[in-house]
């Protein structure tokens, strides 16, 4: 087999894993755009079944639940064009439709790169596959608690101090808010990668303590990139959890290495 069709193999089953990826995230995407969640009560607990009902979607109901809990007080949600509502709820479909389908994307992209891997790095692959779920919900859960509240009522309170009536229209609102899932659901990755970069060989252990001093600087450059304002103070927002992600890594790196060395 040539070089050419060697390259033409591995872009057809690059296509093959992407369309499976596409049709996971795109079924659950459509399905939270199709379907209402009615409750019902069982004993104490409240569950939910499916109705459908476009208008009144499972989207909407998330950016619903996302108004109620992170738009500040006295700040007013609204849409100024025809059809910014529903292509809000697109995001926020396509958003818990990569969260849902995450083990799906995991499997496919582990998958795809298997055959380049040495036996050690196909076991550290496998071995933090869930974890990497885990983390990316994690992430998630964190920002949408502790960060995006905070950091909006920060932001707002300039308004509120000069007396404005302030509104969030709903497209910039949801895209800020999918900007820091996302952000946080990737940057709590950070620990994972730095044990499987040490897990395979590609640095020692030491590594990650020489260079802390160039991580906190990259992170902080990072922590400004991703947020609004030029203060710095939503900055830390972002840097200062990454920051204790990367302690927490090295420490968890330095202790196994130590406990592989006792034994």
């Amino acid at each position: 087999m040539s070089e050419l069709d060697g390259i033409n193999q591995h872009l057809e089953e690059l296509r093959k894993r992407l369309v499976r990826i596409v049709i996971v995230i795109g079924g659950i995407s459509a399905f939270l755009l199709m379907f209402h969640a009615e409750p019902f009560q069982i004993s104490q607990f409240t569950l939910y079944y499916p109705t459908l009902e476009p208008t009144h979607n499972i989207a909407a109901q998330i950016t619903n639940h996302m108004r109620i809990n992170l738009v500040p007080e006295n700040v007013d949600l609204i849409q100024t064009a025809p059809g910014q509502a529903f292509f809000a709820q697109m995001y926020v479909a396509a958003l818990v439709g990569i969260v849902v389908g995450m083990p799906v994307i995991i499997k496919e992209l582990v998958g795809f790169i298997k055959p380049a891997l040495k036996e050690n790095e196909i076991h550290v692959s496998r071995s933090i596959s869930l974890p990497a779920l885990g983390l990316f919900i994690a992430g998630c859960v964190f920002s949408y608690n502790f960060v995006i509240p905070y950091m909006l009522d920060f932001l707002y309170r300039y308004g509120e101090g000069a007396g404005l009536i302030t509104f969030l229209n709903v497209m910039e609102f949801v895209t800020f808010v999918l900007q820091f899932l996302l952000a946080f659901g990737f940057s709590f990755q950070l620990p994972l990668v730095m044990y499987a970069i040490s897990a395979s060989g590609m640095v020692d252990v030491d590594f990650w303590r020489k260079n802390i001093r160039y991580a906190i600087v990259i992170i902080v450059i990072f922590g400004a990139i991703i947020t609004p304002d030029g203060t710095g103070v939503t900055m830390m927002f972002v840097a200062g959890p990454m920051i204790g992600l990367y302690a927490a890594g090295m420490i968890i790196i330095e202790r196994r290495a130590r406990k592989k060395s006792n034994t």
